[in-house]
């Protein structure tokens, strides 16, 4: 099997690899097995002489052997450039370890133009963590990982390639659901044990010791606060809608907008509620976003903004969890985002993440707190003179019937291919106002998500009417006026492929 990987991959007669090994027993057999294949190869483990070592990396250099196997040698502090292709022969749960055999093959050198790494997964205990191996080379969550495996790492680097064979990604999802305390009652006694010599723990640390995501925290509409309780760590006095508010919580964890967090990290330190009415419209909206969501079950028709802030202020174990979980997701930012320069009163940020409760608040939209539900794909706020268009890419799940599963895709990184509502004819007052929105001043905005799964929708700015094909529906073409970044794009065009 390695043989014939490493010829469907790369040149066995060129190739300078280096292939980490389980044992020295196991480090023989595969250099006897490719000599035996016509591949020149040796191995070496930590007992062999300093000579034979040194030797079989000069070899190596100088394409006089094609392969070294090792053992618990050559993980760091060893330079050779020439190595373009890494053989993963043995598991590893330690990220660190598989990161320094990876940078075995990654060291520039003249004529090479790239690395291949071969990781063959195998047969594995149920118990081992894939998660860790490949949030090490990803970054992300676990969730996020899972959607790579899935989707064929869309979002790798320019010039860079994975693949997992059906039965290896299999095992790489199996794992990444199952090697890890998912159910409450293991999450509970996992915090219960780490709080013995930790009392102290925080959310930040109970991730990195239990290996879980902010996702699992707050799976099945619980919260850190319900957590902690039920592993007997003290919490606040509850307040009078403790239960429903701190549910509400998993509701923010796509928040990725560093001038949102700022704002209410600075707000939530204070143990007094803001007045609203003194902020800036700006900070006002952003303010507004938060209560909407974090209190949208408890709120009344006619309560004020800052009644709703008032509301928050007075659960004071809510406030300390949400101040705890902005830290986290500040540091979980990965993109570069722009203010929308059409409506600079309006806090949104170009290609950060917004549910629909939080983009109608953001245009100051609604007469209190609450923001009436938006639930179709279009939606026209006459108040800020915009057209919000939201579409989901990939309409394979439930939810959609075969009226509303629109072909709506990334052309290129600045063209939008958007079909409108299936009544809309080309001269209906809707169909006008989509055609000469620039002769009348409105602005259409457009907000995208990969499914229906996604609660958030990446905002994706101002776009600008370039033509149309039928009607019932329209197939527009829409031009952004900032293009998609890379790793956008990827995933839009992953999403529908």
């Amino acid at each position: 099997l390695v043989v014939k990987e490493v010829a469907d991959h790369t040149d066995p007669s060129s190739m300078r690899a280096l292939g980490f090994c389980v044992s020295v027993e196991h480090a023989r057999f595969m250099a006897h097995h490719f000599n035996h294949h016509g591949i020149p190869s040796v191995a070496v483990w930590g007992d062999s002489p300093r000579a034979d070592r040194e030797a079989a990396l000069r070899d190596l250099a100088h394409g006089r052997v094609r392969a070294v196997f090792s053992v618990d040698l050559f993980n760091e502090g060893v330079d050779v450039p020439a190595v373009d292709t890494v053989l993963m022969l043995r598991p590893t749960e330690s990220p660190t370890l598989f990161l320094q055999q990876l940078g075995r093959g990654l060291r520039k050198s003249t004529g090479k133009g790239f690395c291949t790494v071969l990781d063959f997964v195998g047969t594995h205990r149920k118990e081992f963590r894939f998660d860790r191996r490949y949030r090490a080379l990803l970054g992300g969550s676990r969730r996020d990982v899972e959607r790579e495996v899935q989707l064929q790492f869309p979002f790798l680097p320019a010039g860079c390639h994975m693949h997992l064979d059906a039965k290896a990604s299999e095992v790489v999802l199996r794992s990444l659901r199952d090697a890890i305390p998912t159910r409450w009652p293991a999450k509970v006694d996992e915090l219960r044990s780490l709080r013995r010599e930790r009392p102290d723990l925080g959310l930040a640390e109970f991730l990195i010791e239990s290996g879980l995501d902010l996702d699992d925290v707050y799976d099945g509409n619980k919260s850190w606060s319900d957590l902690r309780e039920a592993a007997g760590a003290d919490v606040l006095v509850p307040g009078p809608d403790e239960a429903v508010m701190r549910r509400a919580i998993g509701r923010l964890l796509h928040i990725d907008d560093r001038e949102r967090i700022d704002t209410y990290r600075r707000h939530l330190a204070s143990p007094v509620a803001p007045e609203i009415s003194r902020l800036p419209e700006r900070e006002r909206r952003l303010l507004h976003m938060l209560l909407a969501a974090v209190a949208d079950r408890v709120l009344g028709r006619d309560t004020s903004v800052q009644e709703a802030a008032e509301l928050l202020w007075g659960h004071p174990q809510v406030r300390s969890e949400l101040s705890e979980l902005f830290g986290l997701l500040d540091g979980r930012i990965d993109h570069l985002h722009t203010p929308l320069a059409t409506h600079p009163d309006s806090p949104l940020q170009i290609h950060a993440r917004y549910t629909r409760i939080e983009i109608l608040a953001a245009f100051g939209l609604g007469s209190g707190a609450k923001i009436a539900a938006w639930q179709s794909g279009v939606y026209e706020a006459k108040a800020a003179n915009a057209e919000l268009l939201a579409f989901t890419l990939d309409k394979s799940s439930g939810g959609f019937s075969p009226t509303t599963r629109y072909r709506d895709y990334a052309i290129s990184r600045s063209l939008i291919h958007w079909e409108s509502q299936s009544s809309t004819r080309t001269d209906s007052s809707t169909g006008l106002r989509y055609r000469h929105h620039e002769r009348d001043g409105r602005t259409i905005l457009l907000f995208s998500r990969l499914s229906a799964d996604d609660r958030a929708f990446w905002f994706l700015g101002p776009a600008t009417y370039r033509g149309h094909v039928g009607e019932r529906p329209m197939a527009v073409t829409w031009e952004l006026a900032q293009p998609l970044s890379g790793d956008l794009y990827q995933a839009f065009a992953a999403a529908v492929a």
